[in-house]
């Protein structure tokens, strides 16, 4: 053989060489993450049952400091958390020590100080469990009991996105009117015997008080994220006008994700799949308000899309709105990370995971039956869109890897 000839063979064989490493390792990198993507799944479940106790070990900090500690960038909470039960336990019966009206927005809350100095938001009950809200998605009151929901399936789905929510009774009587601010104080009222208000904010009426049962009113806390990490407000690009014949461009336009792509933040980072996440974790809860987000300012895409204001969900168990998937069937890509983690939760495994996370919530059981029958029916529902996005462009385009190593030193 030529020399000529054995160059060209050497770079032929060269060439094979390495293109089959390149593939082997790939398969490797893949079958790795997977397999992590399962041991995460796994140690998700086995600490799925979290028992309210106020034991702190190994540590003489406050619950407020540990959780405050656990923020960063891309995670409100770690995914191994042994002293969340404590945090939670200290949410929902530290003394309160201040009540005032909600921060600004549209439905009734109140922002409670506890014992401590932490900041929490108070959401009170307005509906049975059982009360289905009729007519748009987005109707009604907030649902107290879908914020603590909605964060428990945050931990479900492995996002750790959502900020600490727990039930809670407080006494209206002797919790609140005591240390309420004259504002607040100025808009309780009692009905027949039962202790209301009806607070501050856009939609807050005299005629529409939020009442207790007697003095003891049933809500939510949600634990306010600290003030080191402030949060910068975005529109959501796939954000509803909520005027009656006007649609937003997403609404008609099938390749609106391609001008999406072209604008910042969701031109590079992850801010874009972060959206699709929240697309998916919303339509699984049924909140179609999402139209805008929060994250940490000055992050430049890099940060998380926060979780927060989860309480216009499990209004309507018979409605699947599939309109909020919107972002994943128009841009027809979704995390690696994520399309395991719901495969893993499928054939019923969604709602008994759900079921055993809230039990020991205070204010159980958190959710009807029929709601948490809805989740399993519209996790199909995600599975077959992406299946459909799959057979449309491939695997290789639709399940995008994007892992990130996340610091808690």
């Amino acid at each position: 053989m030529k020399l000529k000839q054995r160059v060209v063979l050497l770079a032929i064989l060269l060439v094979i060489f390495i293109f089959t490493k390149v593939f082997l390792i790939d398969n490797l990198d893949t079958s790795a993450a997977n397999r992590e993507d399962q041991r995460a799944f796994h140690r998700m479940m086995a600490g799925l049952h979290v028992e309210l106790d106020p034991r702190l070990e190994h540590t003489l900090q406050s619950p407020w400091e540990i959780a405050a500690q656990w923020v960063v960038p891309r995670e409100v909470y770690p995914e191994e958390t042994p002293e969340l039960g404590a945090v939670m336990h200290a949410m929902t019966t530290k003394r309160i020590i201040k009540a005032d009206v909600g921060y600004k927005g549209t439905q009734l809350k109140a922002l409670l100080i506890l014992e401590g100095g932490q900041k929490v938001v108070f959401k009170p009950k307005r509906y049975a469990r059982d009360y289905v809200v009729e007519g748009e998605p987005y109707a009604g009151y907030d649902r107290h009991n879908a914020e603590v929901a909605a964060f428990h399936l945050d931990r479900i789905l492995g996002f750790r996105r959502a900020p600490l929510v727990v039930g809670r009774f407080v006494n209206l009587r002797t919790e609140i009117k005591p240390v309420a601010t004259e504002q607040l104080l100025g808009t309780f009222m009692t009905v027949g015997n039962n202790t209301c208000f009806y607070g501050k904010c856009y939609y807050c009426r005299e005629t529409e008080p939020a009442c207790a049962d007697g003095d003891i009113m049933e809500g939510s806390v949600t634990l306010w994220l600290p003030d080191v990490w402030p949060l910068q407000k975005h529109r959501h690009p796939w954000g509803r006008t909520y005027r009656e014949g006007k649609l937003a461009r997403w609404e008609y336009d099938e390749s609106y994700c391609d001008a999406v792509k072209k604008t910042s933040p969701y031109d590079s980072g992850p801010r874009l799949l972060d959206i699709i996440d929240t697309a998916i974790f919303d339509y699984l809860i049924g909140n179609a308000a999402r139209h805008h987000y929060e994250s940490f300012q000055d992050d430049e895409g890099a940060s998380m899309l926060i979780l927060l204001d989860n309480a216009k969900s499990f209004g309507n168990p018979a409605l699947d709105e599939r309109s909020i998937l919107a972002p994943l069937y128009q841009c027809c890509i979704i995390r690696v990370s994520t399309w395991n983690r719901l495969n893993y939760l499928k054939n019923g495994v969604l709602k008994s995971a759900l079921k055993t996370a809230m039990s020991h919530d205070p204010i159980s059981p958190v959710l009807s039956e029929p709601h948490l029958d809805a989740l399993d029916q519209r996790l199909l529902s995600i599975l077959a869109t992406v299946k459909q996005c799959t057979d449309q462009f491939g695997p290789d385009v639709v399940l995008v890897e994007d892992r990130m190593t996340l610091s808690h030193l």
